[in-house]
């Protein structure tokens, strides 16, 4: 049963702030704003929000509340349970689409064991097997329909660089693409929201009014114009749909029409209502320069990371304060600043993640941080300190095996933490960060494993999960 819609308006006329047309590109919209690396705003009131921050929050799979801090070990429990247990509602009318994906989920789940593979390296799995057989079989099977309804800029205008930047490549290179995308909705598995959450913001948010009830009756306009016209959404409550969305406020402006989605959040965290066996985790990579996308990929050999740890950055949030009261100039082989005075092409704090053993990923105002990639890209271990963040590809990477996990409130111990770890442990993990990398790089045209190809695999597999058979 649906809720009851209000009386829908056109998304095309719906205007505040700035004129939403088709022929607006993001440079209408603060383009040197954007490519700033602006973590400057602060999370919105919870005006929108289903539960409070101190409210117990509930498992859609389990029925029974959240502990306060969900480890990232009882994190891949909860996936290996929803996969198992989390179904989307029923379809409405069977479909042979239904069929297909029903079959590909028993050829994942029978699949044939494969011990090695030269393409890949098999330790950085949970189960290698079930992965490149689900891998092979997206390739072999999914088509995606991408909707070509709604106007510029906060539809079809990806931007390619900055803190968001994931949502961007992905809506680029989704629209783009020919050997996923179908013309013909009736074909495909899986149908694809290309709106941009950033855009979204800056063409409507009203400054200083801290609300954003605009930006959901806009989102809520466009889904039920796409209801309207089309009769797959309705058919599946949304449930075979996605969203790529990479700005903090994306979970609240999604929660209400667009709640069945599978939607890949950079904010994925577990207390703002992530759903395991649904939502995906989306990297956020922070893009400097949109023609090259790995500039300056890479780190110096073991020998010339003399720092054991790094981290620099605003004080956003409540952790990074706690982060700094304990360690900035504390200690001389952990390098914790704020924010580092600017540099050209921002080499100096490059040149830290580049020559430090491990590199801190500290939340901010929420829960994910560009600082997870950006130390794979420069192959640094990842050290987060973030509770209840969920990991981007966690339905299948090992995180555990090349990044370390630090609860927020052992803050004080982090050093003797990381001096805990056995060399001959830190070294594989070292190794495993350079063979995780190709999971986390963007390319002007996509590579097999690459940083798009793996969401959308996220995506394929969740849904393979989850459907649930008429």
């Amino acid at each position: 049963m649906q809720p009851k819609h209000p009386t829908v308006v056109d998304p095309i006329n719906v205007t505040s702030g700035l004129p939403i047309d088709s022929k607006s590109n993001p440079s209408s919209v603060g383009k040197e704003n954007m490519a700033k690396k602006d973590e400057n705003l602060k999370p919105l009131q919870n005006e929108d929000k289903a539960q409070g921050k101190n409210s117990p929050v509930r498992s859609k799979t389990s029925h029974m509340p959240i502990p306060e801090v969900t480890s990232i070990s009882e994190m891949n429990k909860l996936m290996l349970q929803s996969h198992a247990s989390y179904r989307s509602m029923r379809p409405l009318w069977s479909s042979a689409i239904d069929q297909e994906l029903l079959q590909a989920r028993s050829e994942i789940e029978n699949a044939p064991i494969v011990k090695d593979d030269p393409s890949l390296y098999a330790p950085l799995y949970h189960n290698f097997s079930l992965f490149k057989r689900s891998y092979e079989l997206m390739e072999e099977t999914l088509k995606v329909y991408v909707y070509r309804e709604g106007a510029r800029p906060v539809l079809h205008s990806p931007f390619l660089t900055g803190i968001y930047a994931s949502e961007g490549w992905f809506m680029k290179l989704m629209e783009a693409n020919t050997r996923f995308v179908t013309k013909d909705p009736k074909k495909a598995h899986l149908f694809y929201l290309p709106f941009s959450s950033r855009m979204l913001q800056e063409a409507l948010y009203v400054k200083n009014s801290h609300s954003h009830k605009n930006l959901i009756e806009y989102l809520n306009n466009y889904v039920d114009m796409i209801g309207g016209k089309y009769p797959f959404w309705n058919r599946t409550g949304g449930a075979d749909h996605f969203l790529a969305a990479c700005h903090d406020w994306a979970p609240a402006e999604t929660r209400q029409r667009m709640s069945n989605c599978i939607k890949a959040l950079c904010n994925a965290d577990i207390k703002e209502g992530f759903v395991f066996g649904k939502d995906v985790s989306l990297p956020e990579t922070f893009v400097i320069n949109s023609r090259n996308p790995a500039q300056d990929l890479g780190g110096f050999r073991i020998s010339r990371r003399p720092n054991l740890a790094f981290f620099a950055g605003s004080m956003h949030g409540y952790v990074r304060p706690i982060l700094l009261k304990h360690w900035e100039n504390k200690d001389p082989d952990m390098k914790i600043f704020g924010k580092l005075p600017k540099s050209k092409g921002n080499r100096d704090y490059i040149h830290y993640m580049k020559s430090s053993k491990y590199c801190i990923c500290a939340r901010g105002y929420e829960v994910n941080s560009p600082r997870v990639v950006e130390a794979i890209f420069y192959e640094c271990v990842p050290v987060i300190i973030s509770d209840n963040f969920v990991p981007p590809f966690i339905e299948v990477l090992n995180w555990e095996s090349f990044a370390v996990f630090v609860l927020e409130k052992d803050i004080p111990n982090l050093k003797s933490l990381l001096l805990s770890i056995p060399t001959k442990t830190y070294l594989r993990m070292q190794m495993r960060v350079k063979k995780v990398q190709r999971h986390f790089l963007w390319h002007a045209n996509p590579v097999k494993y690459d940083i798009f190809h793996m969401i959308l695999h996220s995506v394929w597999y969740n849904r393979v999960f989850s459907i649930n058979a008429t």
